[in-house]
């Protein structure tokens, strides 16, 4: 493997192109949530960085996280033109993706205490797809 290439730590949904774009979305909805898609637009319009970026990118994007289960419609809204536009929030996976994204593993792993570490354990182990059962399981895993 190339020096410097990562497989893992960083979450594929703030990667890439859209990593931006997502992570605006997901900042916008946390904080004013529940919004229409033209709302969002307004909201990540007005973040510096975003000034240029267009409503047909932000409807892509909701769409495209909502597929992916990041955000739900949660209702509709009357518009000024009087159409029913839909009201999107985030769901717990977004919440919990924001937060991965935040934690420095690392860290954690050094200051965490024996309690949440296995709690952690414990919780990640079952949705491991390598995780075997057998007393060896921690040279499996490596």
């Amino acid at each position: 493997m190339a020096k410097g290439k990562r497989t893992h730590g960083r979450l594929s949904i703030f990667k890439g192109r859209e990593a931006k774009l997502n992570y605006a979305v997901f900042q916008v909805l946390a904080l004013k949530s529940p919004l229409t898609i033209y709302e969002i637009f307004k909201e990540a319009k007005a973040r510096r960085g975003l000034r240029r970026i267009k409503y047909t990118n932000i409807n892509r994007r909701v769409r495209v996280l909502e597929e992916y289960g990041y955000i739900e419609k949660v209702g509709a809204k009357k518009t000024r033109a009087g159409f029913q536009a839909a009201m999107y929030q985030l769901t717990m996976k977004a919440y919990l993706a924001i937060l991965l994204s935040k934690v420095n593993l690392d860290n954690f792993i050094q200051r965490a205490s024996e309690e949440a570490v296995l709690a952690m354990l414990a919780t990640l182990a079952p949705h491991m797809s390598t995780f075997n059962t057998s007393p060896r399981f921690l040279s499996d895993l490596i």
